[in-house]
């Protein structure tokens, strides 16, 4: 485990607000490999597990910022609104119109 990991207390709620997304993802995904590592266990399909880990919350609270409005949250996230309205159905994603 590396020493800026240490020192950062495995990033504590307490330290959410001064974190950069990038180092909590790297955080976590170090713990992840370390964990395997230990458990000599092989991680298959990662890539797939983790973006749909990080892009379900990613839409969910995008359509919430923009009260619903797919073409808004298409927009807010750089997407066509039909790959938008896949997404959600792939997902499962439920809210109020």
């Amino acid at each position: 485990m590396s020493t800026e990991l240490n020192n950062s207390n495995h990033l504590f709620v307490d330290n959410l607000q001064s974190v950069s997304l990038e180092n909590l993802v790297k955080s976590k995904l170090e713990v992840l490999f370390d964990q395997q590592s230990e458990a000599q266990v092989e991680l298959n399909g990662l890539y797939k597990v983790f973006m749909e880990q990080v892009e379900k919350p990613l839409i969910e609270l995008s359509l919430r910022a923009n009260r619903n409005n797919q073409v808004r949250t298409a927009q807010m996230l750089g997407i066509n609104r039909n790959t938008l309205k896949k997404k959600i159905d792939n997902y499962n994603i439920q809210f109020k119109n």
